[in-house]
């Protein structure tokens, strides 16, 4: 369709402090639409700060004050979107704020500073980093807590200096500053004595480096409880690491048994991860719709979105399947009506790399300033496989599969195959002819690439727009200069003009 559904002037939102000027109109329908999802989010964040132990952890931590901007941070990642997008996006970011509510809940119930449900504790098995949940799809009376995600992870999302003091504390106790943001903050956050002591036990992972390897250490020290190393294959491609990654399941599976009690039940895994396997399907839908010339879901809409359900839901929370449902409903809905995304689809792209965590709403900037629609990202292109639902040996192998393919590790770990030939392949598969290459500047694991990814792209005629960031500290690279390699590379390379011209220059290092 040729309609134009990106408003005018968009960069005139950001003009003012924390807060934007006003409200995006959208015309009278999506405009409604969108002030109900506003509301609803604000009654979602009162209800749960009615709870006694909830206002008892938002005065007791730092970090909680950051979840005031949740409204801004879906405005931000909403803006220009009308229509099946604007619908898809709130289906998406409002149930991850209602999922983020009971996540911290459940802390503040079992923390012995809040709520001191000491019962409830009991129950608790805390993950770390970016961890797969599927281990715990076998202990139904078990509950899992991933620990970093709502103290540092979202923070750092929502609020673009939310975790900058826990990175200072860090560096003040004498962590290099050039260790990786995400270590560091979670680090200094241990020190400050800034988590929730909770769980009757935990379990950590290599995940992507030496310095979360590191950090949890130290925080493993602070938290005093029964702690296991899941240490899966790194070069999770090779056929021979499959056998010791099971292996390390299997112990996992075990150790959990030990400290809490419970029996692994396998009936309850396999029906958890059918519902797994059902929102891997839909998924894949996503993907072929992204494939043709009228995707829907693309950037905002599938990256964070899928990183909750693969990660933390992981098939346990079959709420996440009826959220699925709704947007494939509005996704099908919107291609056959061949709604646009954008008013003028000038390139296609790829993201690759590690994105910004304190500039998660770059990819919808890209489509409103410059047409470029960003189809998929890195970390969602983690698996696509689907899993037994029968064999228990097979599930230990899947299960490793799983936590070897992981968020943040998937592609920038195991590999040449999975770090330069799977990019060429998924532009290929999505007819992109452009790649957003985000480079963390504190990230070694890409780094030695990046001369193949030039010579590579230019023998393909492929557009590579490289985007430095500091991953969680914008003080290294902000918004603005991210946004500023894209504009010199669109101007000066492509010689185009942007589509909104208040989006190319603007100022938002006061915003949240």
């Amino acid at each position: 369709m040729g309609k134009k559904i990106n408003s005018e002037k968009l960069g005139s939102l950001y003009y003012g402090k924390k807060t934007k000027k006003r409200r995006e109109w959208r015309g009278v329908s999506d405009t409604w639409y969108d002030y109900t999802r506003w509301l609803h989010n604000w009654s979602v964040m009162a209800k749960f700060m009615a709870k006694p132990a909830n206002l008892k952890g938002f005065f007791r931590y730092r970090w909680m004050g950051n979840y005031l901007a949740v409204p801004d941070f879906v405005d931000r990642h909403t803006e220009g979107l009308r229509g099946p997008q604007l619908r898809i996006a709130h289906q998406e970011f409002d149930f991850i704020v209602e999922h983020v509510c009971d996540t911290i809940g459940n802390l503040f119930r079992a923390d012995p500073k809040c709520g001191n449900d000491e019962e409830f504790n009991k129950k608790i098995v805390v993950f770390d980093e970016n961890m797969m949940s599927q281990i715990m799809n076998g202990f139904p009376n078990l509950h899992m807590v991933c620990r970093e995600i709502p103290i540092v992870y979202t923070p750092s999302t929502v609020a673009q200096e939310g975790v900058l003091h826990y990175i200072d504390v860090a560096e003040e106790f004498g962590l290099p500053s050039d260790v990786c943001p995400m270590p560091a903050a979670e680090l200094g956050c241990a020190i400050d004595d800034d988590y929730p002591l909770v769980g009757v036990c935990a379990v950590n992972c290599n995940t992507t480096c030496d310095g979360s390897l590191m950090g949890n250490g130290v925080e493993a020290r602070r938290f005093d409880i029964p702690t296991f190393q899941l240490a899966v294959p790194i070069r999770h491609m090779q056929q021979s690491v499959q056998e010791y990654g099971a292996e390390e399941i299997a112990n996992c599976i075990k150790f959990i048994e030990d400290q809490t009690g419970e029996k692994f039940d396998w009936d309850h895994y396999f029906k958890c991860m059918e519902t797994f396997n059902e929102e891997t399907k839909l998924f894949r839908e996503w993907l072929d719709i992204s494939r043709t010339n009228h995707p829907q879901v693309i950037g905002n809409n599938v990256a964070l979105y899928r990183d909750a359900y693969y990660q933390v839901g992981g098939g346990r929370d079959p709420r996440f399947l009826e959220n699925d449902q709704k947007i494939t409903d509005l996704a099908y809905k919107g291609y056959e009506k061949k709604v646009s995304c954008v008013s003028e689809v000038r390139h296609r792209a790829v993201l690759w790399g590690v994105q910004a965590q304190y500039y998660t709403a770059f990819p919808i900037w890209l489509q409103n300033c410059w047409g470029i629609l960003p189809l998929i990202d890195m970390l969602s292109l983690t698996s696509t496989e689907l899993y037994s639902t029968t064999d228990k040996q097979q599930a230990l192998y899947d299960m490793a599969d799983l936590y070897m393919k992981m968020n943040m590790r998937n592609r920038s770990n195991g590999g040449y195959e999975v770090g330069v030939d799977d990019l060429w392949r998924f532009c290929e598969e999505f007819h992109a002819d452009m790649v957003i290459m985000y480079e963390h500047i504190g990230c070694k694991a890409m780094a030695g690439y990046h001369g193949i990814f030039e010579e590579q792209a230019r023998e393909r005629g492929i557009h590579l727009i490289w985007v430095t960031h500091g991953l969680m500290d914008p003080r290294k690279a902000g918004r603005k200069d991210m946004r500023d390699e894209v504009n010199r590379y669109m101007r000066t390379v492509l010689r185009e003009e942007p589509l909104d011209p208040s989006l190319e220059e603007f100022q938002d290092d006061n915003n949240w």
